[in-house]
Parts: C-alpha cells; structure tokens; sequence
C-alpha cells in the first residue's frame, strides 16, 4: 500500500480547492453526460453511471443538479459530446504527470495541456511515455471521523466484498480493488452503511520522486495550477512526493 496516503492527501487537497471554485461539480457534470450518453441514464442499467452518481454525493452535490444533468444528457440530442483525450510528460526532474481530460474541442485541449507544461519546464511526450510507471486501480476512502466502527471491521467487510488491499492511514482507511471491481465493492461497502468520502478508478504511482530544488517545485506547482484551471483537465496524477 505504499504511496497511497500520499496519493490520498494530493487528491483531498486537490478536491477541497476545486470545491471551493465550483470545478469539481463541473467535472463530475461532464462525467454525467459522457456516461449516459455510453449507457443510458437508468442507473440501474448502467454501472458507469452508478459510479459517478456516488462520486457526485461524495463530493456533495446536490441530488437535483444531478438529476438535471441525467435528464439534460438523455434529453437533449443536440448536446455537446463530450470526448476523452489523455496525456503524458514530464515536469520538472522527470517528474512523471499523466492528464485526463474530456473535451469538445481536442485542438484547444492539446494546446493548453502542452501551454502549462512549457511554462512549468516540463514537456508533453508521447503516448505511454509515463503510464507504465503507474497502476490503474479502484481506490475507496473512507475518513475516519465519518466511520464509527474499528478498522479490523472494515478490513473484513472490504475483502468480503471483494477488494485486494486494504490499509489505515493518519486520517483516512484506504481500499485498493482492481479497476472492473470498483462499482461491486463499493455498492457492498454502501450496502453495509458504510460511508465513503471517495471512490474512483485512478493511477497510483509505482514510486515517488522529491524535488529538493526550490525553483523545480515552483515550476512544478505551476504546471497543477494550470492544469487545475483548465476546465477540459478531468484529472491529474503525477509521482512527485510533496
């Protein structure tokens, strides 16, 4: 499990700021429409669509904006479609970064993604250049001030339901599952009460690398801020250890 309390810190920060701007409802918006459009806007029906719902109530939003957004994407044919595009590349000292994004327009997209790395001495490369140095998992957090029970219990219910790891960090237990697994274990968690501040297919790196000069770490944070402003960027994983 190591690396996963970092990843979970990086992410947290990242969702409270995005939060705070209104981006992350942005986010989880487009997701909305992309998965209804995929599978339709019966979650019953449609795990993809299950899954962003609870991610939507994970993150707060409200059940009526997320019932427009189903009913907006299943309704309106004229609706803007949504595509994925993904980069990799480098910052600053090779620090590996890989961008998700959902696009309407991939000329734009590419432009500012390759803008933000440039400005941050870093450099967009090519397809699989980074992504072998991560793994993609199921990721489920659960904080502890929300959950009453002790952590064995959890253990136990997550590896009843179906995940391969599972770990107690500071403030927060992490379960790990492989990717097609997600949705079981966390409709099984959600079955059993218990409440989960995050649940997400994501990139975990493999290892961490610092940045001990002060002038990489500036540029590095300029490239997440650009990144993090941009509302085509979905998501953003990299292996620097802050």
């Amino acid at each position: 499990m190591s690396g996963h309390s970092k990843f979970a810190n990086i992410k947290h920060k990242k969702e409270k700021n995005d939060a705070a701007k209104g981006k992350i409802f942005t986010i989880i918006g487009k997701e909305i429409a992309v998965a209804v459009k995929e599978g339709g806007p019966n979650p019953d029906n449609n795990s993809k669509l299950r899954d962003v719902i609870a991610k939507a109530k994970a993150n707060n939003m409200p059940n009526d904006t997320i019932e427009r957004g189903i009913k907006k994407a299943a309704g309106d044919l004229s609706a803007v479609n949504y595509e994925t595009a993904t980069y990799e590349g480098y910052g600053p000292s090779g620090i590996a970064i890989i961008v998700e994004t959902l696009t309407d327009n991939r000329n734009r997209t590419a432009a500012n993604v390759r803008n933000a790395f440039t400005k941050g001495g870093g450099s967009v490369g090519a397809m699989g250049c980074v992504s072998y140095m991560f793994d993609t998992k199921g990721l489920i957090i659960v904080d502890k001030e929300e959950y009453e029970g002790d952590a064995d219990e959890l253990m136990m219910a997550a590896l009843d339901a179906g995940a391969e790891d599972f770990s107690e960090e500071e403030d927060s237990y992490e379960i790990t599952t492989a990717p097609d697994d997600l949705g079981t274990v966390r409709e099984n968690l959600e079955a059993a009460g218990i409440p989960m501040a995050s649940a997400e297919v994501t990139m975990i790196p493999q290892t961490w690398n610092t940045l001990t000069n002060e002038e990489d770490i500036k540029k590095m944070n300029r490239i997440l801020d650009l990144l993090d402003e941009d509302d085509d960027v979905q998501n953003v994983y990299h292996n620097w250890d802050e």
